[in-house]
């Protein structure tokens, strides 16, 4: 997503020259492409699918409308396992219209999970609920705390549900540290991503995710506590930045790399 602009061949080009040894996707780049026809380009790239992104959004009170996002959620599990990635990165989903339960809410996100998880993990998929800054809590994720994330994914084995440490939504909460090591601990660090929190934040805020070293986020600080957690994956860099999207897609990559380097590395 930090290059949505670049085609998955150019992605995949532009990963090789680089030396980018894996890569993030998402799942309406891929459908487009293909599910099949995607694996193997990037298989045949010598590149892995470090997660698949996403699924989630469990929260509806409506049957139908339940019944729609499982069976969904059970066609992204799929397209990981297809893609070779064991990791789906889930979003929960935000209220209900007309609700203002948030525990019900993500009561209904376990419930989702009883179901999701098995035919996950025998696939050979994990389940890594991301949660997402409180601003999301509305309208995009009811879990807004790595602590509510790993409240909800304990209630199954960690080789079936964890969690996602992102900096840009957990940098701000004094309980997220004892709550990364709680996660390693377990062995529920499922994915591990970076970007920077600038301000101000652009309309609609889903595109305020900054370049590294632009903000205020120390990400050499979050690295150091996420590797003391035990955690040794993937490293991945998530930026929604309009400012990112109408630049060079390659230029923008090999910008990521050397910024990581400065400021993480």
């Amino acid at each position: 997503m930090t290059v949505k602009q670049l085609t998955l061949p150019e992605l995949t080009d532009s990963c090789v020259r680089l030396g980018i040894p894996g890569v993030g996707l998402w799942r309406e780049p891929v459908r487009a492409y293909g599910v099949e026809a995607a694996a193997k380009l990037v298989r045949d790239a010598g590149l892995t699918v470090t997660s698949l992104c996403r699924g989630g959004f469990f929260t509806a009170i409506d049957p139908a409308e339940r019944a729609r996002a499982l069976a969904d959620n059970r066609t992204a599990i799929d397209e990981a396992a297809a893609l070779g990635t064991d990791t789906l990165i889930l979003v929960a989903g935000g209220l209900p219209a007309g609700s203002r339960d948030l525990p019900a809410a993500r009561e209904r996100v376990a419930d989702a999970l009883s179901v999701l998880a098995p035919y996950a993990g025998e696939r050979g998929v994990r389940l890594a609920i991301e949660p997402l800054h409180p601003m999301y809590a509305a309208d995009r994720c009811v879990v807004s705390t790595l602590t509510q994330a790993l409240d909800l994914a304990e209630r199954f084995p960690a080789v079936q549900v964890g969690v996602v440490v992102d900096t840009y939504h957990i940098w701000w909460d004094e309980a997220a540290p004892a709550a990364v090591a709680r996660a390693g601990a377990a062995g529920r660090i499922h994915a591990f991503q970076l970007a920077d929190w600038t301000t101000p934040l652009p309309a609609g805020v889903l595109t305020g995710r900054g370049q590294l070293g632009d903000g205020v986020i120390d990400m050499r600080e979050w690295k150091g506590r996420v590797e003391a957690a035990g955690y040794g994956g993937a490293i991945e860099v998530e930026l929604f930045n309009e400012g990112l999207w109408a630049r060079d897609g390659e230029e923008v990559l090999g910008e990521v790399l050397a910024r990581y380097e400065e400021f993480a590395g």
